[in-house]
């Protein structure tokens, strides 16, 4: 897949303009994807092991080009209320490979092609805990990751959630149980595909809307503009944006769209300034 639109400054999916954002999602829908899936022992990535990774290689030509699924023997008991939410169990695993084995088979698929999951970032930062336990150091630049739920909340808003096992029963996936690896592979394969073949389809005034009604953080907004998050702020309560607070953090939310129209007018006024001096 060519280069990121934002070049070496690229700051995550969020900071890109709607029109990047949209070249951004056009080049992966053209692009194999790497969907992988990690159950494991605790949410944490330093603290806990993965017990069961899927890959699955597909693309919208072809559909699925392979998988693989494996469980993994994380040399340690696996909690009981990890079994509870995945049904892998302490004996299952007992007698599984051990992860120098397992991660040294999986990494030339891992680093080709664009590196998907639901919720990349928890998926991602595993991988990179596992590899760097073993001394490897596992990268894919940002150019080469796509993140299901980040496209999800873009195209599906009106969904009231946007968790796997919730679109799996929204679109009725024949996937199987959920919170395995081999099944929630296959559930993000088959959403990334219908979102994907909404990129290549939909025209793109209407995608450019959809994306316009997201919610950004600060962080994006001020990437976007290359500037301090107190200035960029400042220059948007200047200009009136509704906002409102995240959940978790209490941290501002602007509309991406009033952001980008601040952002153009912006650059119009400091463009203006250059040519009249």
């Amino acid at each position: 897949m060519a280069a990121n639109p934002l070049g070496k400054k690229y700051q995550g999916q969020s900071a890109l303009l709607s029109k990047q954002l949209l070249t951004f999602y056009r080049r992966v829908s053209q692009s194999t994807l790497t969907v992988v899936d990690v159950e494991t022992t605790g949410s944490i990535a330093y603290k806990s092991s993965v017990i069961e990774v899927s890959v699955i290689k597909a693309n919208l030509t072809d559909g699925i080009l392979q998988q693989e699924t494996s469980l993994i023997n994380p040399t340690g008991k696996v909690p009981p209320f990890i079994t509870k939410i995945t049904g892998i169990t302490t004996a299952m695993v007992s007698q599984a490979p051990y992860p120098e084995a397992v991660w040294a088979d999986y990494e030339p698929l891992l680093r080709q092609d664009v590196l998907t999951a639901h919720n990349l970032e928890f998926d991602y930062g595993f991988l990179q805990s596992e590899y760097k336990r073993l001394d490897v150091h596992f990268y894919r630049p940002p150019s080469h990751r796509f993140c299901t739920v980040l496209l999800s909340r873009l195209l599906l808003a009106n969904l009231p959630s946007r968790s796997l096992p919730d679109l799996v029963k929204h679109f009725g996936f024949d996937v199987g149980t959920s919170h395995r690896a081999e099944a929630d592979t296959r559930a993000c394969w088959l959403l990334a595909e219908i979102l994907l073949t909404r990129i290549q389809q939909e025209p793109e005034e209407k995608i450019l809307e959809l994306f316009r009604q997201q919610w950004i953080r600060l962080q994006d907004a001020a990437a976007m503009f290359g500037q301090r998050k107190k200035n960029v702020l400042d220059l948007l309560i200047k200009a009136g944006l509704e906002h409102r607070l995240s959940k978790r953090q209490q941290q501002p939310l602007f509309r991406r769209g009033d952001v980008e129209d601040v952002f153009y007018a912006n650059r119009g006024e400091q463009l203006s300034m250059l040519e009249d001096s």
